[in-house]
């Protein structure tokens, strides 16, 4: 992952120039091999290799890692070693490989400095038994590599320490030069990269191995006193210190640590070393007698024999523990994610949102979407194609979200998005890819969402974006279906106060705060009473009386509506059986109750209405049921618990008709006995016009359809009039009545200019 982060490799001047030096370096050395050169030449290369190799460690090193400016001093220090070794040979100090002691020293501090830099890189944090294995690995490396330099350098050995005392001590420091950096190279191939990205740190290691196995090198140039190992070794060190210094400043320049990559468990180059060591031990035994060369290659086959075995056993650890990372990665993987749809749960969320706000919050917003009619498709459908929508619309809202965004579900039906950048116009797309049919359980489903949207600001926190967006998407469901809304301080005080009323309303449902009223029925001509329409009032002790439209809505929002109207229905019932016992045929005939959208949604709404029949004892047909077209204009589980109310025997009501979808298909569908033409047509029949020609046609749809079409809202004898003339038998109002407590429903009369309009 980190390697695709970095930004790609591009040849920089430093990098052609390095590659230049070394090259026409190599052509110098090629040559010299084949014939005497002039040793000027040779040393000519490392005044620029040296200076630019760094510059580029310095360079690197402000991208906030020390250890650069580590490597950055110890190849100047070796660098002037090589300068004191051209030194010790041009002036005849020093001939062939011989080195003086101080250039050794020179060499070796600057391969000291170099390697501190190297080790002070922190590694993977091991066990006891996994340092034990490093160890052993290291170990294998190091004996495999001095056993061959030992081959190569032994017969030329003698040669090169003819020197004297001060000529052998400096092989010695160089060879425990080469050792040393031999060790580094395996501790960082071993180790892991910590905060320094892998290719860097692999081109370093790769910087030191070519230093220390060149410089073991040096015996076999013993015959051609005017090359040295340095001239062709340092251009090429130079070269990956240049590379790797442009790997980590590329690599830092996402702006993000990477990421370290998993610990190997198993590794190869101590089989490596294995195989190699025999392989030398075979080459060297055909040599000699018969009897040494079957005993070598004894060895070498139980030592294969024995690797092996050790091998297969370890890929087999190897794999068990391949399989417990898996499961481990799953198990973090659904600790963060949701387990049906895959996306963030709100943990995750909740962290990507406040690592975007320390990053700009200007860019951020949260949304959150609420499906509208979830429930409904759960319980007509089932909750096996509930689930597959919610996959559904999960896919549709990752598709749609541009990089940067997290989708997360928070549970149910609602989803949250961190999104940056234009949310409106994000939020506008999903919606409208919503909205196409979604194939689930063998339906084709159309979806409409709820959106609330929170932008951030300075200062937020992602708890407090998340109840903003979650406040803006209940005031998207109040206004509607298919909504989006964008949060607005204003929001937060209509909530507070909602939530005020709803904690009141509860205490007031248990303290008989709670009062029906009953408005009068009529019929026309006459002004006779047939039935009441039952109407909550609510009157706080502190506040006085509160209107429906205020806590309505707020009993709405918060489910509040499903005990109120429970308790609504069981009231009006208990009164209408009272008026039976009492008035005989004089009580209203039909007693009509309100049920909210909310009520309908319950899945057992129909039994619940058949348990308050049972317990009170009132006949089936004198209940009505009064419900807004918008409540059942989608059917579902709306739909399904009206109908089984209407085989119970009461009557259905569609109250404010012609205020909301106005479908005359629903009159089909819907099994409706009472048609309630709204208030807002009846206020203007007497001036004519389309008013007055839609109150018209709804009485003829009516006698067609064999419905009782009762006008709400009349307020005047002019109203009342007109609603006679055209034919209505039924009305409702201010005209013929206020509404007005259970008791004086029995003293009801037309008053006189009621019956005189109706004659």
């Amino acid at each position: 992952m980190a390697a695709a982060m970095v930004p790609p490799f591009r040849l920089t001047r430093t990098l052609v120039v390095a590659a230049v030096v070394l090259v026409l370096a190599s052509l110098w050395f090629a040559g010299g091999l084949l014939r005497q050169t002039p040793t000027l030449l040779g040393w000519l290369p490392l005044l620029v290799s040296v200076p630019l190799a760094a510059w580029a460690s310095w360079r690197a090193s402000s991208e906030g890692r020390s250890y650069w400016r580590y490597a950055s001093a110890g190849i100047v220090l070796i660098g002037l070693g090589a300068a004191s070794n051209a030194y010790d040979y041009l002036t005849g100090a020093q001939q062939g490989q011989h080195i003086s002691g101080i250039t050794a020293a020179v060499y070796v501090t600057g391969l000291a400095v170099f390697l501190l830099g190297l080790l002070r890189i922190p590694g993977a944090r091991r066990t006891g038994i996994e340092w034990t294995r490093f160890g052993l690995d290291i170990a294998t490396v190091l004996v495999t590599v001095l056993t061959f330099a030992w081959h190569l350098a032994y017969p030329r050995w003698e040669q090169w320490l003819g020197g004297g005392f001060a000529d052998s001590a400096s092989v010695l420091i160089v060879l425990a030069a080469g050792v040393i950096c031999i060790f580094a190279f395996v501790k960082v191939a071993f180790t892991g990269t910590g905060p320094i990205d892998r290719r860097a740190l692999h081109l370093l290691a790769l910087t030191g191995a070519i230093g220390a196995g060149g410089g073991s090198l040096a015996p076999l140039l013993a015959d051609k006193p005017y090359l040295n190992t340095a001239h062709v070794l340092l251009p090429a060190c130079c070269l990956c210190l240049c590379l790797a210094a442009d790997r980590q400043t590329r690599a830092t320049r996402i702006g993000h640590p990477l990421p370290r990559p998993p610990m190997r468990r198993l590794s190869h180059m101590p089989y490596v070393a294995v195989l190699a060591t025999g392989a030398l031990l075979l080459s060297s035994a055909v040599e000699h007698s018969a009897d040494l060369l079957a005993i070598a290659i004894g060895s070498v086959t139980v030592s294969l024999l024995v690797a092996t075995r050790q091998l297969v056993a370890l890929r087999d650890n190897s794999r068990l523990l391949d399989d417990l990372d898996a499961r481990q990665r799953e198990l973090v993987h659904q600790a963060g994610h949701d387990a049906l749809t895959g996306l963030a749960n709100r943990t995750v969320l909740t962290r990507e949102i406040t690592a975007a706000l320390a990053d700009d919050p200007a860019d951020v917003s949260v949304a959150l979407i609420d499906l509208d009619d979830f429930k409904a498709i759960n319980d007509d459908l089932g909750h096996a194609v509930g689930d597959e929508l919610l996959t559904a619309v999960a896919a549709t809202i990752e598709n749609e979200l541009p990089a940067g965004g997290v989708p997360a579900r928070l549970g149910g039906d609602e989803y949250a998005l961190l999104l940056r950048g234009d949310a409106a116009g994000i939020l506008a797309a999903i919606a409208a890819r919503l909205r196409r049919p979604v194939r689930a359980g063998g339906h084709e489903l159309v979806v409409e969402a709820s959106i609330g949207l929170a932008p951030a600001r300075d200062g937020d926190t992602a708890d407090e974006l998340l109840r903003r967006a979650d406040v803006a998407m209940y005031e998207a469901k109040g206004q509607g279906k298919g909504r989006q809304v964008t949060y607005a301080t204003a929001m937060d005080q209509r909530t507070a106060e909602q939530s005020r009323l709803a904690a009141d309303l509860r205490i007031a449902l248990d303290t008989d705060q709670l009062t029906l009223l009953y408005q009068p029925i009529v019929t026309m001509p006459g002004g006779a009473l047939f039935g009441v329409e039952a109407l909550l009032r609510w009157h706080h002790p502190e506040r006085g009386p509160i209107g429906p439209d205020v806590f309505i809505p707020a009993a709405e929002r918060t489910g509040l509506i499903v005990p109120l109207g429970a308790w609504v229905l069981e009231q009006a019932c208990r009164q209408a059986v009272t008026w039976r016992a009492e008035l005989g045929p004089a009580a209203p005939a039909t007693v009509s109750v309100n049920v909210s959208a909310r009520q309908l949604r319950e899945a057992r709404f129909a039994e619940d209405v058949a348990a308050v029949l049972g317990r009170t004892g009132l006949p089936p047909e004198v209940l009505t049921v009064e419900v807004t077209e918008t409540a059942v204009f989608d059917g579902g589980t709306a739909l399904t618990e009206l109908r089984a109310i209407a085989a119970l025997g009461v009557k259905i009501a569609l109250d404010d008709f012609g205020t909301g979808h106005s479908s005359l298909s629903l009159l089909r569908s819907c099994p409706a006995d009472v048609l309630k033409v709204d208030k807002s047509f009846v206020d203007d029949i007497t001036d004519g016009g389309p008013q007055a020609v839609v109150v018209a046609a709804l009485i003829g749809i009516c006698e067609g359809l064999g419905l009782r079409a009762v006008a709400e809202g009349v307020e005047t004898a002019e109203q009342a009039a007109e609603l006679q003339r055209l034919g209505y038998r039924y009305a409702q109002g201010f005209h013929y009545g206020r509404p007005m407590p259970a008791g004086e429903i029995a003293d009801y009369r037309p008053a006189a200019d009621k019956r005189q309009v109706a004659a």
